[in-house]
C-alpha cells in the first residue's frame, strides 16, 4: 500500500500574535518531502506569518515547528541562524540581491557566509544550478543588467545552492508581469521536478497556485 510522503516540515498548533492580532489560530500543517505546496488565502489571513515562522524568520507564539527533523524552537539565535543557512532557502517578492555583486557571487554568498570553500565543485554546482533554471549565460552580471524575471530565478537558485531541505518563495511572482511570472513558475515547478526540492509558495493568484501539487487555504489565522 503506497504511503504519504514524510514531511520536509511541519507545524503542529502553531500560533502567533501581534499585539491584540492573532495571525495564527493553531495551525497543523504537513509539507511532504519533495512536493510543490502553494499557500493561499485573503490579505490577512496570516499566508506570510506562517511561512516565516516556518523559515525560522519569526518565533512562534505557541505550538511547533520542525524542519528536516529539527524543532526550530529548541535551536538559540546562533544554532538557528547555521540551521536556516543549511537547511531552508528563502525567496522574497523583492529578489534581494546585493547590487555590487555578480549574478554569481550571489548564488555563491549562502556558501561563503557559511565558511565553505567556493571550489570546483561548488562553481559547478552554481552552474548547474543556473542552466536548469535558465541563466547560465547571465552569471556575469549584475543585478541592474537583469530582467525582473532573470533577477528572481538568480534569487532562485541562490536559495537552493546549499541544496536545502525546504525552499519557501513568499509571493515570488509579485513584482513580475505575466509572461515572466509564468517563467519563473515554472522553474519553480522544474526546482520539484527535475532537482527534487520541498517548495512551498505563498500567492493570492490561483493562476501561480496551478503550478504546485497541493494548495492550502489559510482564513482567520487557521487552515480552511
Amino acid at each position: 500500500m503506497a504511503t504519504d510522503p514524510i514531511p520536509a516540515a511541519s507545524t503542529r498548533n502553531l500560533t502567533k500574535t501581534y499585539g491584540p492580532v492573532c495571525a495564527l489560530r493553531g495551525v497543523d500543517l504537513d509539507l511532504p518531502a519533495g512536493r510543490f505546496t502553494a499557500i493561499m488565502g485573503p490579505s490577512g489571513s496570516g499566508k506570510s506569518t506562517l511561512v516565516h515562522c516556518l523559515a525560522g524568520l519569526e518565533q512562534a507564539g505557541g505550538g511547533t515547528v520542525t524542519v528536516a527533523g529539527t524543532e526550530l524552537s529548541t535551536l538559540d539565535d546562533d544554532a538557528l541562524t547555521a540551521f536556516r543557512r543549511e537547511h531552508i532557502g528563502f525567496v522574497f517578492q523583492a529578489f534581494n540581491l546585493l547590487p555590487m555583486l555578480t549574478a554569481e557571487q550571489n548564488v555563491a554568498l549562502p556558501l561563503e557566509l557559511g565558511g565553505r570553500r567556493l571550489d570546483a565543485a561548488a562553481r559547478e554546482r552554481i552552474r548547474d544550478l543556473a542552466e536548469v533554471l535558465g541563466v547560465a549565460d547571465r552569471l556575469g552580471h549584475r543585478p541592474a543588467e537583469l530582467s525582473g524575471g532573470e533577477q528572481q530565478r538568480i534569487a532562485i537558485a541562490r536559495a537552493l545552492v546549499t541544496e536545502p531541505d525546504l525552499l519557501i518563495a513568499d509571493e515570488p511572482t509579485g513584482n513580475l508581469d505575466s509572461v515572466t511570472s509564468a517563467e519563473v513558475l515554472d522553474h519553480l515547478r522544474r526546482t520539484t521536478d527535475e532537482l527534487d526540492r520541498t517548495v512551498v509558495m505563498v500567492t493570492h493568484d490561483p493562476e501561480a497556485a496551478r503550478y504546485a501539487d497541493r494548495v492550502v487555504i489559510l482564513e482567520d489565522g487557521r487552515i480552511a
